[in-house]
């Protein structure tokens, strides 16, 4: 007999939200999403050595998000794109780490049916 285990566990309850950006710096930020490493970027972008709790990277990354966004539709003169398509690059993926995980019951084996 197999059991199998129907549990979900959710990393974070965050949701992306409305993260509506112009299709240039959307796209911009999704091709980088492949070369994103977490332990190698985020300090970088978050100018720190030790990474807080998931919840308050969120927020700090769209907390800087927006007031990049903000510079950009102001067209201020020290708007940051590069840095802006990072911080989204970032965004994205730590909302794909936070998306539901599957959770396997210890010693069991999900088998197929013949």
């Amino acid at each position: 007999m197999t059991m199998i285990c129907n549990v979900i566990q959710f990393r974070s309850a965050a949701a992306p939200g409305n993260l509506r950006r112009p299709r240039l710096l959307a796209q911009a930020a999704r091709a980088g999403l492949g070369a994103y490493q977490r332990r190698r970027d985020l300090p970088r972008i978050l100018k720190c050595e030790d990474l807080p709790d998931d919840r308050v990277i969120l927020q700090r990354l769209r907390s800087e998000e927006a007031e990049l966004n903000a510079a950009r539709i102001e067209a201020q003169a020290d708007y940051d794109l590069q840095r802006h398509i990072l911080i989204l690059i970032a965004i994205l993926a730590e909302f794909r780490m936070a998306a539901p995980v599957p959770v396997t019951c210890p010693g069991t084996a999900i088998q197929a049916h013949p």
